[in-house]
């Protein structure tokens, strides 16, 4: 896949304007970004190419780079009416957090981000166990994980001095791995993994659900996994640790994601798409340099697609709706 340019996209010749013009409009009409719908942006010769993108997320090979939006042009805020009015295009946003969060900048936010995003205090080492919400408004490394949506989408603002990249990794690579290697343990990321739903779904871990790894329906894969969830999962009194398989299988995920994963470098005006439910997705450490305007930016959105699979039972816990083509995922919100 590293050598392969099928997952790339451009954006044509005029597109920009096309852009311009649909921001023009949501301006004359007094839309904030989250109130854009894809009739206030319209991109009417744009749309065969995000029929493109939607069918080589769910149908391809689950991910797309899209590059060529003219970022420079415009301001954050302009930015975050422009990527939403794009989204809408691909899919429908859901909510990235139980405070209504649509849209998220992705950067290094520093200072006690565990006591704003979540964290575990008391730990045996004697560090607060930070949420995975948390980690990522940090500039440390993440791990391979998915996130509780059809599609997470990037847009590239800035880059940082150094690091930050992304790393993709095929998950249904990663189960047919097991199945020739560790048959025994392709089993075990069938069953019931316990999980936390800290951080951006709760402000407590001891909100639990269980729920596979890995699952298939109707001839379609998917897999949901982050490990600071079974982490925090673990530290909750009560809920079951896991067997000696269990932290067997985990290791050997990580180890397999690692081996067949390949990095993708982000420019400033590149959209990463992701379908999550056969990828895994992580990212490098990053040192950024304000002064030199080298802060990394990214802009983040979750897309509930209109032509995504149907999951098996039991995923209603995560993802509410398991039929196909339903609007779905994201974070459930407080009233």
């Amino acid at each position: 896949m590293a050598s392969s340019t099928r997952w790339i996209r451009d954006l044509p010749a005029g597109a920009a304007d096309e852009i311009d013009a649909a921001l023009q409009a949501v301006r004359r009409k007094g839309l904030a970004w989250h109130q854009i719908t894809r009739a206030d942006f319209p991109l009417p010769t744009l749309d065969a190419l995000f029929e493109d993108i939607a069918e080589e997320l769910e149908n391809g090979c689950g991910m797309v780079k899209l590059r060529g939006v003219p970022v420079a042009r415009y301001d954050e805020a302009a930015l975050q009416q422009i990527y939403f009015g794009i989204g809408t295009h691909v899919g429908a946003p859901v909510f990235q957090n139980r405070r209504g969060e649509l849209m998220r900048g992705i950067r290094d936010e520093g200072g006690d981000l565990g006591q704003r995003y979540g964290q575990i205090e008391g730990k045996g080492d004697g560090k607060p166990f930070l949420s995975s919400y948390a980690r990522t408004l940090s500039n440390g490394r993440l791990r391979f994980h998915t996130d509780r949506t059809d599609v997470v989408s990037l847009l590239c603002v800035r880059q940082a001095k150094s690091g930050g990249v992304s790393k993709i990794c095929s998950s249904a690579a990663v189960h047919n791995a097991f199945l020739q290697r560790r048959p025994d343990l392709l089993e075990v990321m069938f069953q019931d993994f316990w999980r936390s739903r800290l951080g951006e779904e709760s402000d407590k871990a001891e909100t639990v659900y269980p729920l596979p790894i890995f699952g298939v329906r109707d001839g379609r894969f998917t897999s949901h996994y982050s490990l600071t969830y079974i982490e925090a999962a673990e530290l909750v009194p009560g809920v079951p640790k896991l067997t000696a398989a269990q932290r067997e299988a985990i290791d050997m995920l990580m180890a397999l994601s690692e081996e067949l994963c390949f990095e993708m470098t982000l420019a400033p005006g590149d959209i990463q798409f992701l379908n999550s439910h056969v990828t895994y997705h992580g990212r490098t450490p990053f040192e950024d340099d304000k002064a030199a305007g080298q802060d990394r930016l990214l802009l983040r959105l979750w897309l509930s697609m209109p032509n995504n699979r149907a999951l098996p039972a039991g995923h209603e816990v995560l993802w509410g709706s398991i039929d196909a083509g339903v609007r779905r995922g994201g974070i459930a919100q407080v009233t």
